[in-house]
């Protein structure tokens, strides 16, 4: 399990994937060629993955977002977080919530 800024990345076995996200498109990756897990509102900064293999996207921004990397391994890198290495397989990635009274939210960077 990884934990970078309010994105954690939970490696799991390929039965663990829901059948859905074998019909899902993957999410465009950005102009940098990163797949994008978590984009900072206010500063511009990025959680994002970079190597070979595909992201798909969330049914709502309370679920979690899977990651397939592929090849040799993928990096998750952030302008102000440590670089990550992440073995090729399946992840889930979590974007940290809060609570406020009568909401549940996706933390705001």
């Amino acid at each position: 399990m990884f934990r970078q800024g309010d994105v954690l990345i939970v490696p799991i076995a390929e039965a663990q994937v829901p059948p859905v996200v074998a019909s899902l498109e993957p999410l465009a990756r950005d102009p940098r060629e990163r797949m994008i897990l978590a984009l900072g509102e206010s500063t511009g900064h990025a959680h994002a993955v970079v190597g070979r293999g595909a992201l798909y996207p969330a049914a709502s921004p309370l679920e979690p977002m899977y990651l397939r990397v592929d090849g040799k391994d993928g990096r998750v890198v952030h302008e102000e977080h440590g670089t990550i290495t992440l073995s090729p397989g399946w992840y889930r990635v979590i974007r940290q919530r809060e609570y406020e009274p009568g909401s549940v939210r996706v933390v705001a960077d």
